[in-house]
């Protein structure tokens, strides 16, 4: 459902320049942690840049400067109006001075009535009826004046065309009220997916690192092991800072896609240079003049996703030195071997989610909702311990057990437990397929006897036609393996990896 404008309440306009796409209004005790989080994480990972007061001090219910600053400089506002909205003076006050911005420069408000009667907002009944009860105690005519502001604006805008949030999964609303604002703002990022969790730190992170102001080109890398969220993560920064470039060109899986689709994503590569202005060329040669041409003399964003192999990017780019100045590139890889090569200026390696996080990406996806059902919470916790923080195996677990019955639940986890999903098998075994047969066994044998062990000790061991120093370092490059004081490690679900492949070869000697 989409909202209307507030514009009809007057035709005067200001000049105060837009700093923010959208505006959040909501009150913190009702929906900071969980719905609010998530639309706002949504809106940011969409290239949305959002307002969201994380810190609402009540100053005698008057609002601060810079808040006030922050309204004047929206375009859209969403409003949520949760059960104890009316309780804040501090609430009522922003929904005032958004009406009358609202209506001073024509921008929408978006109402968001939230779990509550949509005619108790209007009418000030219910809830809102007792907090208005509250706020007209022992009060003076000039207050009471100010109440009756709040009144009127508060029946103004929750009239308004938006969103009711009763019954129907959370996230399919937050991805509608997230469409409907990319419509009004006529932003078309890249797709995302749905159920997009806790990105906020690692955009910061990156923004950080390619630190849009430095006047020099700048490559950044982005690694990690298979299924951590490289790919969302680059998305979700593409879509926040692609819009500061003269052109700029997301190129997907060029790993797959350079073995029969090179001529393509070199297309792919010059529509976004040049804005979809690129002439039409016959073969591959003269298209690797004309981006040498056409980068030269722009600031450009690329990004080269899913790269294991220097030549990738030397297909479409030859040389470093062809990009203009200021121009930024991110390469995702699991293989840091490849950024190493390439000269990255700086990489950025993807952590596991914590454990909060954890939780919430895997419910949305079992419950469609941001916690576990009551009664699945030990369950829940079996899930999210298999799948030990990685991105991918949360959301395929959490698809795989929706709308099952918790025996069924039992027997899924119990079954992956031995025989690992294909989906995040498939994913975990691009780097292990690419490993030479010593780099194989060396990989096995970690995985089998020396997970946890001392990695001086298993170079001791290991036979020499192994040659374990250059293996165990080409298994750390490719983020199959990681030390911590000298101790070998590996994700669990890369050793339940190694322990299926090892079944399907011995499916008669499983111990063998």
């Amino acid at each position: 459902m989409a909202s209307t404008s507030a514009s009809e309440a007057s035709s005067s306009s200001t000049s105060t320049p837009h700093r923010y796409d959208a505006f959040i209004s909501f009150r913190g005790e009702d929906t900071r942690t969980n719905f609010t989080d998530h639309l706002y994480t949504t809106l940011v990972a969409y290239g949305v840049h959002t307002f969201r007061d994380d810190e609402e001090l009540e100053r005698g219910g008057n609002i601060a400067s810079d808040l006030f600053r922050a309204i004047e400089e929206s375009k859209i506002f969403v409003v949520i109006f949760a059960k104890n909205y009316a309780d804040s003076s501090w609430c009522l006050n922003e929904l005032v001075k958004i009406f009358e911005c609202a209506t001073q420069k024509q921008s929408a408000i978006l109402p968001i009535i939230y779990h509550v009667d949509p005619s108790d907002v209007r009418k000030q009944s219910g809830s809102y009826g007792d907090a208005f009860v509250d706020h007209e105690k022992d009060v003076d005519e000039k207050k009471m004046e100010v109440i009756q502001k709040w009144r009127t604006d508060l029946n103004r805008v929750s009239s308004l065309s938006g969103f009711h949030v009763k019954e129907q999964y959370e996230t399919q609303v937050i991805m509608e009220i997230t469409d409907d604002i990319l419509g009004r703002l006529n932003h078309k990022p890249l797709n995302l997916g749905k159920n997009i969790v806790k990105m906020n730190s690692h955009l910061e992170n990156l923004k950080s690192l390619i630190d849009i102001e430095l006047n020099e080109v700048r490559v950044v890398g982005i690694y990690g092991v298979g299924g951590i969220g490289k790919t969302t993560i680059a998305n979700v920064v593409y879509n926040d800072i692609s819009d500061q470039f003269d052109g700029s060109s997301f190129l997907n899986n060029v790993r797959e896609r350079s073995k029969d689709e090179a001529f393509q994503l070199q297309g792919e590569l010059l529509d976004g240079i040049l804005k979809g202005k690129s002439r039409k060329v016959s073969n591959m040669h003269d298209r690797m003049g004309m981006i040498q041409r056409s980068l030269r003399s722009k600031r450009t964003l690329i990004v080269f996703d899913d790269v294991d192999d220097l030549e990738q990017i030397e297909n479409l780019v030859e040389e470093h030195s062809w990009f203009g100045p200021r121009s930024r590139i991110i390469i995702t890889t699991k293989h840091r071997r490849v950024l190493t090569n390439y000269g990255v200026n700086v990489s950025y390696e993807v952590p596991k989610l914590h454990d909060k996080a954890i939780t919430e990406l895997f419910s949305l996806w079992a419950f469609k909702q941001n916690l576990p059902n009551e009664s699945y919470k030990n369950l829940s916790r079996q899930a999210v311990d298999y799948a030990k923080g990685l991105p991918l195996a949360l959301k395929v677990l959490g698809s795989c057990l929706f709308g099952k019955t918790k025996s069924e639940w039992k027997s899924t986890l119990d079954k992956f437990k031995t025989i690992p999903h294909a989906d995040i098998q498939n994913v975990l075994r691009i780097s292990y397929d690419g490993l030479d047969d010593k780099q194989n066994k060396i990989f096995l044998d970690i995985a089998c006897f020396f997970k946890g062990t001392d990695k001086d000790f298993v170079l001791r061991i290991l036979p020499k036609d192994f040659f374990g120093e250059s293996g165990i370092r080409e298994l750390h490059d490719k983020c199959l393996i990681s030390t911590s004081k000298n101790k070998l490690d590996m994700h669990d679900l890369l050793q339940h990896m190694d322990w299926e492949i090892v079944r399907q070869e011995c499916p008669k000697e499983p111990g063998r």
